[in-house]
């Protein structure tokens, strides 16, 4: 069985210290400039001391794609230095910095993003509905009048993404991150493109599983690109999806096989699977309703690693997630909880599971607020 608290080095040769990575979580504590704030620089350093690397909250590619108040953006250049000290917050703590970038798509509330414009891959009702077991990001509720809708976007604006998303990688790179991550899961723009369920296009980005993986595999395509151009083989590019979706035409295990089968070969350097519990198993798949981190992992056949995610919160639970042969761990909620858990199981000590709001976690207020607003709940808590 693998020790995650030993060395993992990923095929491009860069190392991390440990297994165990941070997980993207919304903090909703951004400046009201979209520039990072000190409580989040606090947050990152303080969880950036046991895990292998970090990955940020998600920061939006274009204006149009901002999913919820708080979030720190990455469209334009005047935000890499906000960026950077991000990236120099997590490396404080020894951590490889990895920073998620996203389109809300129709998840972004009308009033964030210019003129109410919200876009999706077909014409369809601007809603929060979040895949089952989607994530441990949360996206905001989504204030909208009955009926209204999320605008289908144009083949131009689709191409206009898809550099977006590569020019905020090349910010990413300007501004000291050792990678990526291209967030394809909990029901975000491209996980909108990837599903039939909010994908009804006629044209080539919808219809055939192909034409539905284009979107995304375009963008990959882009962010290699970039990286080719501004960064060198050191660069980590990353890839997060979801692996089902509750709705009768929406996203199946067996049409994930099929997009992992094809992410595995695209020169990425992780795969992340997106869940609430590593424990849960396939529910829509024709083989074996084996675990979905299992099902993955043999698709993917070593090709590259994966990351496995969802309620590690005790050494047993870490113990159990060990056996699915995720490459990989990622700890979300648990870091809230407890910003030292790495820390803490390498030496052996106690590790708190649940959340005690009299401990000073460095968890931002406006987090903090929605927490005690909630009692019992955390980010990814539904």
């Amino acid at each position: 069985m693998t020790n995650y608290l030993t060395p993992f080095t990923f095929n491009n040769g860069i190392e991390l210290r440990n297994r165990y990575v941070m997980a993207p979580m919304t903090t909703y504590s951004a400046n009201p400039d979209d520039t990072v704030s000190d409580e989040e620089l606090a947050y990152y350093e303080e969880r950036s001391y046991g895990v292998g690397a970090v990955i940020t909250a998600c920061a939006y590619v274009t204006s149009s794609g901002k999913g919820f108040p708080g979030q720190f953006a990455g469209h334009t250049d005047a935000y890499i230095d906000s960026l950077r000290k991000v990236a120099q917050a997590i490396h404080k703590g020894g951590a490889k910095a990895i920073l998620q970038i996203y389109h809300g798509g129709r998840q972004s509330p009308r009033e964030l993003v210019p003129n109410g414009d919200v876009v999706s891959a077909s014409d369809i009702s601007i809603d929060n509905v979040p895949a089952e077991d989607a994530s441990l990001i949360i996206p905001a509720k989504v204030s909208v009048e009955d009926g209204s809708k999320a605008r289908a976007l144009t083949v131009e604006e689709i191409q206009e993404i898809v550099k977006a998303f590569g020019e905020t990688t090349r910010r990413a790179i300007e501004a000291g991150y050792d990678g990526v991550e291209i967030h394809g899961a909990n029901t975000y723009l491209l996980q909108q493109f990837f599903s039939s369920f909010t994908n009804k296009r006629t044209d080539k980005y919808g219809g055939t599983i192909e034409k539905r993986m284009r979107f995304p595999l375009e963008i990959v395509e882009e962010v290699n690109r970039i990286k080719q151009q501004y960064a060198d083989d050191s660069f980590i590019v990353g890839y997060r999806f979801s692996p089902e979706e509750p709705e009768e035409d929406g996203i199946t295990l067996d049409d994930t096989v099929q997009l992992v089968d094809r992410l595995a070969n695209e020169r990425l350097d992780y795969l992340h699977i997106s869940l609430g519990d590593f424990r849960s198993l396939a529910r829509r798949y024709k083989g074996k309703k084996d675990n979905r981190i299992k099902i993955l992992r043999h698709v993917i056949d070593g090709r590259v690693p994966l990351i496995g995610v969802g309620s590690i919160y005790s050494k047993q639970d870490a113990l159990e997630a060990m056996e699915t042969g995720a490459e990989l761990l990622a700890l979300g909620r648990e870091l809230l909880i407890e910003p030292h858990w790495v820390e803490k199981i390498k030496a052996g000590e106690e590790i708190i599971t649940e959340m005690d709001m009299t401990r000073d976690n460095v968890i931002p207020e406006p987090l903090m607020r929605k927490m005690q607003s909630r009692p019992g709940w955390v980010p990814g808590v539904k």
